[in-house]
C-alpha cells in the first residue's frame, strides 16, 4: 500500500482522457462508461444525476463526448435527465473534423418500450449527420417502431429484449469505434455482465445519503468483472478514477 499525494497541476483535464489508446477493445469496439457516485455508492439524488455532479465533474461530463462517436444512454436516463443533442464547443468540433468525424457524436437510446415523446430534444436538436439512434428488439410494438424511424435511426439488437452484445456489435457495423455510455444504472449493468464495458470512468462526488442507486445494477447470477486503477486526478474535493477492464488470454483478438 501507498499514499497517493496531490501531484502537479493538469492544466487540460481532458487531456489524458484524449491520450487513451482504445484501438484494442474487448469485442466489437470500445465501450467507456462515465458515471458519478456519491461517498456511499448512491448514483443519484431524487431519482436525478445533476444534484449529485460538482461543477468539476460537471465540466469533464461534458468535454469527455469528444472521445466518442456515438452516446449511449438507457431511455430511463434520457426520460428523468431530459437529454438533447450533445453540444461541444468549437475547439473540440475542429479537432473532431480533423480526424473525419462528425463535429458532434450522435446519441443512442437503448428502449424496447419505445415510450417516447418524438418531439423531444433528444430527436428534435440531432444535426443532421448526427441523428439520434434508437437500439429496440424485434419484439417492440410495431406502430412505435415506425413513429420512431420517423426521427431516428433505428437498430434492432435482440428478439425480446435489447441485447447489449448485440447493441455493441451493431454499433460497431455502423462504424463507431469508441462508444460512451452515461447509464443508467441498468443498462451500464447489463454491459457489464455482457463482457462488453472496456472501461470505466467514475467521478466520485463528496456526498452522502442519495437514493439506493448503484453505480451499476447487474442482472441476476451475472458474477463478477474485474477492472485495473489507471488513472486518478482531484479537483476541490471530487476524485475521478479511470479504470480498464483487466484483461484475459484472448481477449481483443476477436
Amino acid at each position: 500500500m501507498h499514499v497517493l499525494d496531490r501531484g502537479s497541476d493538469v492544466p487540460d483535464p481532458l487531456a489524458p482522457y484524449l491520450h487513451v489508446d482504445r484501438s484494442r477493445p474487448l469485442h466489437d469496439c470500445w465501450v467507456t462508461g462515465h458515471m458519478v457516485a456519491g461517498l456511499d455508492g448512491t448514483a443519484a439524488v431524487d431519482g436525478k444525476v445533476g444534484p449529485l455532479s460538482t461543477g468539476p465533474d460537471q465540466a469533464l461530463f461534458r468535454s469527455m463526448r469528444e472521445i466518442a462517436d456515438i452516446v449511449l444512454l438507457g431511455a430511463e436516463t434520457v426520460r428523468r435527465e431530459k437529454y438533447g443533442a450533445v453540444r461541444l464547443g468549437a475547439p473540440a468540433q475542429a479537432r473532431r473534423r480533423a480526424l473525419g468525424q462528425p463535429a458532434v457524436p450522435p446519441v443512442a437510446v437503448v428502449s424496447r418500450s419505445l415510450d417516447f415523446d418524438w418531439s423531444a430534444r433528444v430527436f428534435a436538436d440531432a444535426p443532421p449527420d448526427a441523428r439520434t439512434h434508437i437500439i429496440t428488439c424485434a419484439a417492440a410494438d410495431p406502430a412505435r417502431r415506425a413513429a420512431a424511424e420517423q426521427v431516428a435511426t433505428v437498430v434492432v439488437a435482440g428478439e425480446e429484449r435489447v441485447d447489449p452484445a448485440a447493441a455493441v456489435r451493431a454499433l460497431a457495423e455502423l462504424g463507431h469505434r469508441v462508444v460512451l455510455c452515461e447509464g443508467g444504472p441498468t443498462w451500464l449493468g447489463e454491459l457489464v455482465a455482457a463482457d462488453r464495458l472496456d472501461e470505466l470512468c467514475l467521478s466520485i462526488s463528496p456526498l452522502m445519503g442519495g437514493d439506493p442507486l448503484p453505480v451499476a445494477v447487474t442482472p441476476p447470477g451475472a458474477g463478477t468483472a474485474r477492472f485495473g486503477l489507471k488513472g486518478v486526478m482531484a479537483e476541490d474535493d471530487t476524485l475521478f478514477l479511470r479504470y480498464e477492464r483487466a484483461r484475459q488470454e484472448g481477449h481483443g483478438d476477436e
